[in-house]
């Protein structure tokens, strides 16, 4: 029915939008009360329109933290399903103690389930954060890394993505994806039944789809930028120099391979993650090698 299928769309349009499930519902049951007084619409078409901006409103909640930390504990445990953790028992405890400290001076220091910091067993050059504070690192990129700053650039910048829920935004935009697939589908005909069920649970997503779009498509260098500038401003706040984070992207230019599978396909040219962060670092010192911060890097890292 071509009716239902473009009053469906300018329901999912207002949707889209405007902020607040409830918004949502408030919207389309006064734009479907006017749609079936006047004739446009039956009141099944419009019952069937209120159940699919209710299930669109879901993918707009707020995220609550616990929501948050169990949401990326799914997606950790998926990711290290495909990435073994690394049995470096110095070096995690080492991570962790660092990356603590580096989150207490980050714009969101607690989350629901605390941070967590883990190696993979891996030579790929890669990085993921997981919604709520979990972080692995693999061992590729750590080798990266010639002094405790630039590991500190490291995890500053994972946190940076955490802080600012880049992981919720990728998995908000893989649920809509999926949802208004199926609208698309099924819009010339009443969503009721299997098809509402269908559409609701691609609102709810799965963790397969979240992973899967963290490993193959990473984020934008838009959202790697905004990254690289919450580790800027939360290195400064803890002492480290900010231009470990330009040496590391340096070295991970250097040593990653032309056809690299990893961090290659999921973040921006390294060179051009450097030209974007060039005026946050004006007028920062050279890197000031201190010997105990030293040799307690490589102490820690002894074996990765």
């Amino acid at each position: 029915m071509k009716r239902l299928l473009l009053t469906t769309s300018l329901v999912t349009g207002l949707a889209l939008a405007l902020v607040g499930c409830k918004t949502f519902d408030i919207v389309t049951k006064v734009t479907t009360s006017v749609g079936v007084a006047t004739g446009k619409i039956s009141s099944s078409e419009a019952r069937s329109i209120n159940r699919t901006a209710s299930a669109a409103g879901k993918a707009f909640e707020q995220i609550t933290p616990e929501q948050e930390y169990y949401i990326g504990r799914s997606v950790a445990a998926s990711l290290l399903g495909q990435y073994k953790a690394a049995d470096l028992k110095a070096a995690n405890q080492y991570l962790n103690l660092l990356g603590q400290t580096l989150a207490t001076q980050s714009d969101k220091p607690e989350t629901f389930g605390g941070y967590h910091f883990a190696i993979m067993d891996s030579d790929e050059i890669n990085a993921f954060a997981a919604p709520g504070g979990l972080i692995l690192i693999s061992r590729g990129l750590l080798r990266c890394c010639q002094s405790e700053d630039a590991v500190a650039a490291v995890l500053a910048h994972e946190i940076g993505h955490v802080q600012a829920e880049h992981g919720l935004r990728a998995i908000k935009k893989s649920r809509l994806t999926s949802a208004f697939t199926i609208l698309a589908a099924e819009g010339a005909k009443n969503l009721g039944g299997e098809q509402l069920a269908q559409l609701t649970t691609a609102f709810e997503g799965t963790i397969t789809d979240i992973t899967g779009t963290l490993i193959n498509s990473g984020y934008s260098r838009t959202l790697e930028s905004e990254a690289d500038a919450a580790a800027i401003t939360i290195m400064q706040r803890t002492g480290y120099n900010p231009r470990a984070l330009e040496a590391m992207l340096e070295q991970m230019h250097t040593r990653m391979p032309a056809d690299d599978k990893g961090f290659g396909k999921t973040h921006p040219d390294p060179q051009d993650r450097i030209k974007d962060i060039a005026l946050l670092l004006e007028g920062e010192g050279a890197i000031e090698e201190q010997a105990a911060r030293q040799k307690r890097f490589e102490k820690a890292m002894k074996g990765v």
